[in-house]
């Protein structure tokens, strides 16, 4: 007796995908999406739009947690499926960055910093739980992944 090796063909993952590509294409997820990922784009560059270039610990922290937002923003757009799971990070990543400047040393932070820092952060949170919800509103179906491990 000889079974397929190819576990993308099992009929539960299969069904699983399909539910996943449905959360995917709902167009609220899809506003969500879009707009983390304009956020992440913002982050990274906030620091040239706002003008503290010159703050380099937080310049830098803005520009490496923003690029990570907008490419989650296209890993949760392009595959949901396969990055439900890390959906998490994104409400993480918006805490992270509303506490930044007052947690990261090498300069003073400014009103400018932290308006910047608090506004983002806090959209990136509210995205980020969105995003979460959407994931969530898949697995608990009736006859989800999750109703059916039990």
């Amino acid at each position: 007796m000889s079974h397929s090796a190819d576990i993308g063909t099992h009929p539960d993952i299969m069904q699983m995908r399909a539910r996943y590509d449905t959360a995917a294409a709902n167009p609220a997820a899809q506003l969500a999406d879009g707009l983390t990922l304009l956020s992440g784009m913002y982050l990274a560059l906030s620091p040239w739009i706002v003008g503290f270039d010159r703050m380099t610990p937080l310049t830098v922290n803005n520009l490496i947690t923003g690029i990570v937002v907008a490419l989650l923003a296209l890993g949760y757009s392009s595959a949901f499926g396969r990055t439900y799971g890390i959906s998490w990070v994104a409400p993480v990543i918006g805490l992270w960055t509303i506490v930044a400047p007052w947690i990261i040393r090498g300069g003073m932070a400014t009103t400018g910093t932290i308006v910047n820092n608090v506004i983002v952060g806090a959209l990136i949170l509210i995205l980020g739980l969105a995003t979460m919800r959407f994931g969530m509103m898949e697995r608990g179906r009736p006859g989800g992944f999750r109703g059916a491990a039990a």
